[in-house]
């Protein structure tokens, strides 16, 4: 089968400021897509864009809100007007939580459920009629989270695994357009991404985040999503102990469970 080209395609990434938002930005301007960065933080993401940029490529920001459909229509609007018709989107934008389950509020699994699924929704909706026009590709940033159960992140692993119901079942409806689908766990990853989890009551967190494993890169990680989708993989689990994981929660889902508690338990010892 012969590799996807992404050479002056328009790639649209959201939570493109910063950590493997930005990383994917890089990573497929490289491969000589015309990029669109879209954040909630427009000041942050206008001088992302303005530093990636190399020679022969194009790369814009674009303020957006992902959790209204209606400044996802105006994101993907703005991105047109710029870049032409949109052949790929990511959908990156994400929050997270680290909190027992007993204590988290109920705004705080809302807030998250909002960004995480309702904001891949609302940007797949604005840029559907395109992928289906152009036979694109739309890329869903999940996580280990989203394909087994994570000690102190019930809202988070909710809103990862409805995103697997959503554009799993999607990807069999869009399959006659010639439209794919490529839905990505990655591990641990080093960003700024969990710096700014909620706890229970919706404040920034400031407990340490436990990790197992080596610690990814955004741009390792950029690097292999962007051969995934090359390739038309339809699901990649990054990492050792994500391959660990997913495999030990279906097969042994109680010793996944042990050891899960071993490594993790801590982040929420003392309250």
């Amino acid at each position: 089968m012969t590799a996807r080209s992404f050479q002056g395609l328009t790639v649209v990434v959201t939570g493109g400021a910063g950590g493997i938002g930005r990383a994917l930005g890089a990573r497929f301007a490289r491969a000589g897509a015309r990029v669109a960065l879209l954040d909630l933080d427009g000041a942050a993401v206008a001088r992302v864009a303005a530093e990636l940029p190399q020679a022969g490529t194009e790369i814009i920001g674009v303020p957006c809100d992902v959790t209204s459909p209606e400044d996802c229509t105006r994101a993907l609007d703005a991105v047109r007007a710029r870049l032409g018709p949109v052949d790929v989107l990511v959908a990156n934008a994400g929050i997270a939580h680290r909190s027992a389950f007993c204590d988290t509020e109920l705004a705080v699994f809302r807030r998250v459920m909002e960004v995480n699924f309702f904001g891949a929704l609302h940007a797949t909706q604005a840029a559907l009629a395109d992928l289906r026009a152009r036979r694109g590709l739309c890329i869903v940033i999940s996580s280990i989270a989203g394909v087994a159960p994570l000690y102190g992140r019930s809202g988070y692993a909710a809103s990862k695994h409805a995103l697997h119901g959503l554009f799993e079942t999607a990807r069999t409806e869009l399959a006659a357009d010639g439209v794919g689908v490529l839905i990505v766990c990655p591990s641990f990853t080093r960003s700024g991404f969990e710096a700014s989890a909620l706890g229970a009551r919706g404040e920034r967190t400031g407990r340490p985040r436990s990790s197992v494993g080596a610690v990814a890169t955004p741009e390792s990680v950029a690097d292999a999503v962007v051969a995934a989708a090359a390739h038309d993989r339809r699901l990649l689990v990054l990492s050792p102990v994500g391959k660990t994981s997913y495999l030990l929660s279906r097969l042994a889902p109680r010793l996944y469970e042990r050891l899960m508690l071993r490594s993790l338990r801590s982040e929420l010892a003392g309250g």
